[in-house]
């Protein structure tokens, strides 16, 4: 019975060994140097984000796209 209080310590001893070996996930850390990502107006040069989703520029309205709604799988375009 002498070998079981020894067995927890062999296992917490095993468990803080393997932690220490463990390297983080996805890799070391890499140094970056800071960044936006920014895309202007074609028509007059503002800046506008690329995550805003804008469809016309706030500046001088020019229109980046152009959606055109047509007919679905379910849905169907209606007449005015």
């Amino acid at each position: 019975m002498s070998d079981s209080p020894e067995k927890p310590l062999a296992f917490l001893r095993q468990l803080r060994q393997k932690a220490a070996s463990q390297t983080p996930y996805g890799g070391a850390a890499q140094e970056q140097s800071p960044r936006i990502s920014a895309i202007t107006c074609p028509n007059c040069g503002a800046p506008r984000a690329k995550e805003d989703g804008l469809v016309r520029c706030a500046y001088c309205e020019h229109a980046f796209m152009s959606v055109a709604i047509g007919d679905g799988l379910h849905l169907k375009k209606q007449a005015d």
